[in-house]
């Protein structure tokens, strides 16, 4: 999809922003907000969120590819992955809005949609905001007028593994000379080497690196890198700090492993938004989330937890036929 085909426009004059466009929605932002408007049931609708809120989902929304199930940006927008086509909506996931039929949800073929994401994403982050950081790092850049891009920033490659990292031809362990520094929250984690002793002959088929103090010198928040893959079955592993950008719907069953510190979980209704529960999860704790919820994670100080997630593309159709129970414990 080329960046020609997108709707958008020039430049405003008072913040130096371009609007864009697409199918019946339409997005524009200024110095603080972004506003989102659709037409539903012969009535025009508006929406505004945040614009370090919104930058910070996008940024996910693109990098992950719209992820396993839904990206809700907040309790009214966002995106469910339909693997080749994504689901936009508006309401559709809001009791009130949907009741009233206020709502609005499109598909997209993934190319058309995700060209557009990632040219709101370059014209809307200005010099010095990086949407993957923790609000600590990259400050209040985000406010004001168009000023500059940080186009290294949000276009970081998600690292995904092909077996482990430090296997040879897999993604390298993370260092001083590759380009990745320990993080400040992290400065007493250990960078020890695992010693390996390998019989002659299997050198590159035994491998092992310290996770640790590879998540120690993640330089995002909220971004799960694959660091173990064996057929199906995804470790992913990642530091998060302040609050998860977005709320998300799950179309398959998760796994939380607490590696560090301690992460709060909100947990909602996926159809509705309702709270259904809040767990508060402590270094060694492991929780499921359910594959008919959404969940949102604040993490008062930066943190290390670990996701295994399933990549079986048949999930989402098994839990929809009810082949499979939503919760993957049944007490």
């Amino acid at each position: 999809m080329s960046s020609k085909n997108v709707k958008q426009s020039q430049p405003d004059s008072i913040n130096g922003y371009k609007s864009f466009e697409l199918g019946s929605f339409s997005f524009r932002r200024d110095a603080y907000f972004v506003h989102i408007s659709w037409t539903a049931n012969n009535t025009k609708m508006s929406h505004i969120i945040s614009a370090d809120a919104f930058l910070r989902a996008l940024m996910r929304d693109v990098a992950w590819g719209f992820f396993y199930g839904t990206v809700n940006f907040d309790s009214v927008f966002g995106t469910t992955n339909r693997y080749g086509s994504v689901e936009m909506f508006a309401g559709t996931y809001n009791k009130d809005l949907q009741s009233q039929n206020l709502d609005l949800l499109e598909v997209f073929d993934t190319p058309i949609i995700l060209a557009t994401f990632k040219l709101i994403l370059e014209d809307w982050t200005n010099e010095g905001f990086d949407p993957f950081a923790a609000p600590a790092e990259t400050g209040q850049k985000w406010i004001g007028q168009k000023n500059g891009s940080n186009i290294e920033a949000i276009s970081r490659q998600r690292q995904v593994s092909q077996r482990q990292p430090g296997v040879p031809g897999d993604i390298e362990v993370r260092t001083d000379e590759n380009g990745y520094k320990q993080n400040r929250a992290f400065a007493d984690v250990s960078q020890s080497t695992p010693e390996i002793y390998a019989e002659p002959g299997f050198e590159e088929e035994v491998n092992a690196f310290n996770l640790f103090a590879f998540l120690s010198r993640s330089d995002v928040t909220w971004n799960p890198s694959v660091t173990s893959v064996c057929k199906e079955s995804l470790f992913c592993p990642t530091t998060e700090e302040y609050i998860l950008p977005i709320a998300h719907g799950n179309d398959r069953a998760e796994w939380f492993f607490q590696m560090s510190d301690q992460i709060d979980w909100s947990i909602q209704n996926d159809a509705t938004g309702q709270p259904r529960a809040k767990v508060i999860m402590k270094a060694g704790d492991i929780a499921a989330m359910p594959a008919d919820c959404r969940h949102t994670g604040y993490s008062p100080k930066r943190s290390m937890l670990l996701v295994w997630e399933n990549a079986n593309p048949e999930l989402p159709g098994w839990y929809a036929d009810g082949k499979l129970p939503m919760s993957p414990v049944q007490f």
